[in-house]
């Protein structure tokens, strides 16, 4: 992995469709943004932020994310959230994250990733087929 620095910072973005809705993802009854789908972005942003430095067969995994979802999201609104990376311990990335719409925050929290190398970590899951 190539050097990384604290404070980093990814992002990503969507529009709040039909199958991003809670009603639909099966997280809840309303039709508004699911928080699982509020957690991917967030996820994803981590992702972005550290896409950059990896190398060869790196990649990360999600290990650990704590949020609160404290405002509801209608479908049509854009949807955007940022990581900014705050800690780094050995191979373990720690994030702060947050996710707004066109009206302000509606989540936030902290992600945990962990450097893993894709081809040892892919075949270590599938022998659990075995």
């Amino acid at each position: 992995m190539k050097e990384i620095e604290l404070n980093s910072s990814g992002k990503a973005e969507i529009t709040v469709s039909a199958d991003k809705l809670a009603v639909n993802v099966g997280s809840g009854s309303l039709e508004v943004l699911a928080t699982p789908v509020m957690i991917m972005l967030m996820e994803k942003s981590a992702c972005n932020c550290l896409s950059k430095y990896l190398e060869n067969d790196e990649t990360t995994v999600g290990t650990e994310i704590n949020v609160k979802h404290v405002s509801a999201t209608p479908e049509g609104m854009k949807v955007s959230a940022e990581a900014v990376l705050t800690e780094i311990n050995g191979r373990e990335f720690t994030f702060s994250v947050k996710a707004y719409d066109e009206s302000g925050l509606i989540g936030e929290g902290q992600h945990k990733r962990f450097l893993v190398f894709g081809e040892k970590f892919t075949s270590k899951a599938k022998a659990k087929l075995k």
